[in-house]
């Protein structure tokens, strides 16, 4: 226990000297291999959580490790691969009920990448809960025809971290209490294309973030991130963006062969359907992707061709209002077939059908 207090005071220390460095605006100075990157399902408060559901750049004999540090509240170690780079983090809660999951520090402890995670059941009660987490650093630059990939990580007063594959500038203008817009450049598709993740960093209260509006032009992406607190009100907050355009959400010039994402973008249609325009889908092996809904707000999501263990999946609410999502329960992966049953979306504590942003990457 003292090793470990130790080890969250370096931890804080890190957070806060990354943070008091940074200046609005943001550069590629991270510039797009994946430097570092991992992924873990974390379904036990303490030791190794399951093998066939974490993977990363580290190399083999390591593994990723959780430990309980106050009711919801879990420090993940990811070996190996600590960067003072920064990078980004996304987490996705893992329940049958309203729960949500959010960051609230990382940074690097010697040679591993430490990430302190706290997970709320509405309206913000600390509760323990299963999460998906991933971290990954990207740097250098990848050709326009061979997809887009860029993040920001916003300090809540500044861009911390960002990264444009193509080498551009990502900008973040606050618009209003718990309001930004986002624009990353150079990434413009015409139509909607790609897909986004957005996760809260905050390390004093509960905070939920989505993606509130999606423009984009032949020149830019632009996104505007909304955040709430416990109780449905606007709140500042820091927070994490990614968006992927034929890349996983690990990043890299070299992205595994086995990754897809999707928009729910017709939650009220029962299907199975596909979402349109085309773009906003995408499955690397070529295999389907098909949304259905199983009941209020639950949606079945399924692609087919790519479901190679060890994976990982993320999901995240889009529209304006306080609506949330998170994981159901542990997807099925069989016979290169997956299914994640279901991507869950409440109001408060109702399940209701709202659009979603899904991604799913194979280490493979």
């Amino acid at each position: 226990m003292k090793r470990l207090r130790k080890v969250v005071t370096r931890l804080l220390c890190v957070f806060a000297l990354v943070a008091a460095g940074i200046a609005v605006g943001g550069t590629s100075a991270e510039a797009a291999a994946p430097n570092r990157w991992g992924f873990a399902l974390v379904d036990i408060p303490s030791g190794i959580p399951n093998p066939t559901h974490q993977a990363g750049s580290w190399p083999a004999g390591f593994n990723v490790t959780v430990s309980p540090m106050g009711v919801g509240q879990f420090l993940v170690t990811f070996p190996q691969i600590g960067t003072t780079a920064r990078g980004i983090v996304h987490v996705t809660a893992v329940s049958t009920g309203p729960v949500s999951c959010q960051v609230q520090r990382w940074g690097t402890n010697g040679v591993d990448e430490l990430v302190i995670v706290q997970c709320y059941q509405f309206p913000g009660t600390p509760v323990n809960s299963a999460f998906t987490v991933m971290f990954q650093e990207s740097s250098g630059t990848v050709p326009p025809a061979q997809g887009g990939l860029a993040y920001v990580h916003w300090t809540g007063g500044s861009i911390g971290s960002t990264f444009n594959s193509l080498g551009a500038t990502n900008t973040v203008i606050p618009a209003g209490v718990g309001l930004w817009t986002v624009t990353l450049n150079g990434m413009g598709t015409g139509t909607q294309a790609g897909g986004f993740q957005v996760t809260a960093v905050d390390p004093q209260a509960p905070a939920r973030c989505k993606v509130a509006g999606w423009l984009t032009s032949s020149a830019v992406q632009q996104v505007q991130v909304r955040c709430f607190d416990a109780v449905n009100n606007p709140r500042n907050t820091a927070w994490n963006l990614t968006w992927q355009f034929r890349r996983a959400i690990t990043g890299g010039a070299a992205p595994p062969a086995y990754f897809g994402y999707t928009f729910d973008n017709s939650p009220a249609t029962a299907g199975p359907y596909v979402p349109v325009p085309p773009n906003v889908n995408f499955n690397s092996a070529g295999g389907a992707v098909t949304l259905q809904r199983t009941g209020v707000g639950h949606r079945l999501v399924n692609f087919t061709g790519i479901g190679v263990l060890p994976d990982h999946v993320q999901a995240t609410a889009f529209g304006p209002g306080p609506e949330y999502c998170n994981i159901f329960t542990l997807w099925a992966t069989s016979g290169g077939v997956v299914w994640i049953r279901n991507v869950v979306c409440y109001f408060s504590t109702t399940p209701v059908n709202h659009p979603s942003f899904v991604t799913y990457t194979s280490a493979v």
